[in-house]
């Protein structure tokens, strides 16, 4: 499959410059949840509110991109869509080419060669079947289409460029753990004049600290994210910090963190196995991933760049 296939290319309309970040504050908030990857989750839905009503003052929650995908039942594309649109909702690749009709881009995720083509098939063919449930809802299609792919938020002075790919791309995948690239990081933030991205997309979370600053990959509020788990990861970014915080990074006046988001598994197993039996796209592909996790450990998640480690050594 070439790179210019359906769901391995990145159409032009995705991208963006690193200094599109050089403005305002979109969303002032003295703690901030960012949630990507909620997956069509309803229930990864109910366990974020949890989350956040356990704080006063309340925080502010941004969806940053693929809240739908196996969310092909009309009802439950609807309520989902319903309650992320009551809060500030970023467009992934998902939300994109749900607004669209074309199938030049696939499932517009923009998958690196390391992906094997079985997979980008099966992710077009998810999509295609989330866009026929979309296409009863003319209006909500509009509305996801007309999503902004980044904003820029302040927590406690500090800049943070939210976006569901990377500081070039609706779907990159620079900020992938499979890609951080340390020259790559520092002229993101240099050029961005933030000092830290949140980001998704790539489905494997990630915090990794610069000089410069931090991204924090949540990976999926709505899947497992590590070996033998079952539950999803929220960015959380805040003064004070959460005891219940899987690992964080202190940046000046904040704190990083990663909340694991406790859904409800056997129920969404149930509704996973009703929407996409033995066989389905879905099920070949996610299936393993929703019951036993990635192949992936938590311990891989935590990185920092040569230059922190040195200045960590020398004090």
């Amino acid at each position: 499959m070439s790179r210019d296939a359906p769901g391995r290319n990145c159409p032009l309309s995705y991208r963006y410059s690193p200094e599109v970040f050089r403005r305002a504050p979109d969303i002032e908030a003295g703690t901030l949840y960012v949630i990507g990857g909620l997956y069509g989750n309803p229930f990864a839905l109910d366990a974020i509110r949890d989350l956040a009503a356990q704080e006063s003052p309340a925080p502010r929650l941004v969806f940053n991109g693929d809240f739908n995908w196996f969310d092909v039942d009309p009802g439950g594309f609807a309520a989902l869509n319903a309650r992320v649109l009551e809060h500030v909702a970023l467009r992934g690749n998902v939300e994109t080419e749900l607004a669209n009709d074309g199938d030049e881009a696939g499932c517009g995720c923009a998958y690196p060669e390391y992906v094997g083509d079985a997979d980008v098939a099966r992710s077009n063919a998810i999509l295609g079947r989330l866009r026929e449930t979309a296409r009863g809802f003319p209006r909500l299609r509009e509305r996801l289409g007309g999503l902004p792919m980044h904003a820029v938020a302040a927590v406690a002075g500090v800049r943070i460029g939210i976006v569901h790919g990377d500081a070039w791309s609706l779907a990159g995948w620079r900020f992938s753990q499979e890609a951080l690239s340390d020259e790559v990081i520092d002229r993101a933030f240099g050029a961005a004049n933030v000092e830290v991205f949140a980001s998704s997309h790539t489905c494997l979370p990630v915090t990794y600290r610069v000089p410069a600053g931090v991204i924090a990959n949540n990976g999926a509020a709505g899947m497992p994210n590590f070996r033998g788990s079952r539950y999803g990861l929220l960015t959380r970014i805040a003064a004070a910090e959460r005891t219940d915080a899987l690992y964080r990074e202190r940046l000046g006046p904040i704190v990083v963190e990663t909340l694991a988001v406790r859904y409800d598994h056997e129920r969404w197993l149930a509704q996973f196995d009703r929407l996409w039996p033995a066989g389905s796209p879905a099920a070949v592909s996610y299936r393993n991933r929703i019951t036993d996790g990635p192949a992936y450990a938590l311990a891989q998640s935590v990185r920092s760049s040569a230059a922190v480690r040195r200045n960590a050594a020398t004090g």
